[in-house]
């Protein structure tokens, strides 16, 4: 970890301190991505299942999971899993339930009704990434939600394994979220299918899903296209920022950097204390710790672009996460509380010791599913919302047109919009004839 003292920098070093590594890369990945999208688009179920044996190395001959696969994958698992699945979806749901939204009328003026409504987007596309480490807990972050919202039709893609099957674990939480439609197909080809409709993929309305540097490209792409589809949000590599202060266990620390670094070379962490002596114990684990971890040389990748930043105090410290907008936070200070008041862009906090950011990524109940790249500045993590359309209605009675007619004309004039104002007027000259 590149060890840093905050005052000492400028403004300029201090940008460049909290640069996400995966940036510099991204004129070519963005002209790659696009002449894969291109292909898939082209070239139907042939052109997907070339690019599987291209990319995931995996020669198929389809790609939509069977039942019998489906079967396996359930006897695969053994029941601790299971039952693990299951309590982190009892949870999930507990959470997004709570706070999905809700329909609401109100009466603006007398005679004037406003509604809102929701309805289901009518077909989503989950993306559930596989390269580095298959996540069943992506499965389960996006499809809880989405059978919440009432969703009609989802797809779910993942990438497939060197034996032309997924994940067990994947296929087993996708079911237990009512998902049938499961497609063996990875990175931008997969964003590329679910959002054009291609071979034997169908289109899809709008697609969701974290991924590396290519699929969050990919998603960007199609998003910008009229014939593509919306996206959810900028989720790419994996962040965590830790703010830490003297009475943190330096244990602790570094294995909650080392949980996110382990993700992939392109993820990135950060330390941030106002303790020297915590810094050099934290860096000195993280070195013990990651000898140990069997993904140590992708955690060492991401480590290379890692930062350990010491401040003078904990309100510099927020400075510095506000700043970042990370897409993980973790306060292991005295007292988290009060330090959280002055955060205003994370994508999802986590509070004090015995919080690890990985209770967030699997069973908790939040979704893990979270901006990255500094977007938590405007974007917030997935929730039922996302996944319905909020609908508004009106309706106006005669003496409702009265009241708030005249407001509706004269704003329309102000804007020199005539045929708005007359589309008022000729109604109230009615009702005064009527009258």
């Amino acid at each position: 970890m590149k060890r840093l003292d905050w005052s000492t920098l400028d403004a300029q070093a201090r940008r460049e301190a909290l640069r996400r590594p995966a940036q510099a890369t991204a004129a070519d990945t963005r002209a790659a991505v696009a002449r894969i999208i291109a292909e898939a688009r082209s070239g139907g179920d042939a052109g997907l299942l070339a690019l599987t044996r291209r990319y995931d190395r995996c020669r198929l001959e389809a790609l939509a999971v069977d039942a019998a696969e489906f079967a396996a994958a359930d006897a695969a698992l053994s029941e601790g899993v299971r039952v693990a699945i299951r309590d982190a979806r009892r949870r999930i749901e507990l959470f997004h339930r709570a706070g999905a939204p809700q329909a609401y009328s109100i009466e603006t003026a007398p005679g004037v009704v406003c509604e809102c409504m929701l309805r289901p987007i009518d077909r989503v596309g989950l993306y559930v990434p596989a390269g580095g480490a298959p996540l069943p807990s992506t499965a389960l972050m996006l499809g809880v939600p989405a059978e919440i919202a009432g969703c009609r039709d989802i797809v779910l893609c993942t990438p497939p394994r060197s034996d032309g099957r997924c994940d067990e674990a994947v296929l087993y939480a996708a079911r237990l979220c009512g998902i049938e439609r499961v497609f063996k197909l990875g990175g931008a080809q997969a964003i590329a299918a679910m959002a054009y409709g291609c071979g034997s993929v169908p289109r899809c309305d709008k697609l969701f899903g974290p991924g590396n540097v290519w699929v969050t490209e990919a998603k960007q792409q199609v998003a910008a296209d009229v014939d593509g589809a919306a996206v959810d949000l900028p989720a790419g590599p994996s962040e965590v920022l830790v703010i830490a202060d003297a009475a943190a266990d330096p244990r602790f620390v570094a294995a909650d950097l080392l949980a996110q670094a382990e993700h992939g070379g392109d993820s990135q962490v950060i330390l941030v204390t106002t303790s020297n002596a915590l810094a050099d114990a934290v860096a000195d684990e993280v070195d013990a710790q990651c000898r140990r971890l069997p993904r140590a040389e992708i955690a060492l990748r991401a480590l290379a672009h890692a930062r350990l930043f010491v401040v003078d105090s904990l309100a510099i410290a927020a400075e510095i996460s506000n700043a970042y907008a990370p897409e993980h936070l973790i306060l292991n200070i005295t007292d988290p509380r009060a330090l959280l008041a002055t955060i205003r862009s994370a994508g999802s906090v986590f509070l004090g010791p015995w919080s690890p950011e990985s209770v967030g990524d699997y069973c908790s109940g939040t979704n893990h599913v979270l901006p990255t790249y500094g977007h938590a500045r405007a974007w917030s993590g997935l929730s039922v919302a996302a996944f319905q359309k909020q609908i508004t209605v009106q309706q106006l009675s005669a003496d409702g047109l009265r009241a708030i007619g005249p407001c509706t004309t004269t704003l329309a004039r102000a804007e020199r919009l005539d045929a708005h104002a007359r589309a008022v007027s000729l109604r109230l000259d009615v009702l005064e004839a009527r009258a």
